[in-house]
């Protein structure tokens, strides 16, 4: 029984998010549509949600969560969906030697990507560790979110491909 206990406890503390309740560090970019923006600062008042992907291998499960994320937040497509006044932001991070190719795929990503989503992506070159060590993420295959709340503190994360639980957990904690 005490061992029982033990293992609860010590998967408790593994599987929760040690950058809950922490800041979400200053993060410059500039969307496609040309505004910079600066997360947290720009988005105090409002919930947010922020999608940073950091390699090609993050695509697909990327483009998983565009649609849904931006018809219920953003486009407000659902049945209760004008109940949500958030910011959403996909951030493709530009680091280390794909810095110099941030143009060139910054330009595909305009053209491959309607108009509606231009103010949504946000483009950052930069270095990635200060965000991999403040944020726990290291799989370059996943897209991460986080949802900040209206100080710009970090109230739930997740990664990975869309799922209809995931939208749920997230819709639950900017209600």
């Amino acid at each position: 029984m005490k061992n029982l206990l033990l293992y609860t406890i010590l998967f408790a503390s593994l599987s929760s998010p040690a950058q809950v309740g922490k800041s979400f560090p200053t993060l410059k970019g500039v969307t496609l549509n040309e505004k910079k923006i600066v997360i947290p600062d720009d988005c105090k008042g409002k919930f947010t949600i922020i999608c940073l992907a950091y390699s090609k291998r993050a695509e697909e499960a990327l483009h998983s969560w565009m649609d849904p994320m931006y018809n219920k937040f953003v486009a407000k497509t659902g049945l209760m969906d004008d109940a949500y006044d958030v910011n959403l932001y996909f951030v493709p991070m530009f680091t280390g030697i794909h810095q110099p190719s941030e143009n060139m795929a910054r330009k595909q990503l305009q053209e491959g990507t309607g108009k509606e989503f231009y103010g949504n992506i946000i483009c950052y070159h930069g270095s990635i560790h200060p965000y991999k060590e403040e944020l726990n993420f290291d799989e370059k295959e996943f897209p991460y979110f986080f949802i900040l709340d209206t100080t710009g503190k970090i109230v739930y994360t997740t990664k990975g491909f869309f799922s209809d639980k995931k939208m749920e957990d997230i819709s639950d904690k900017i209600e």
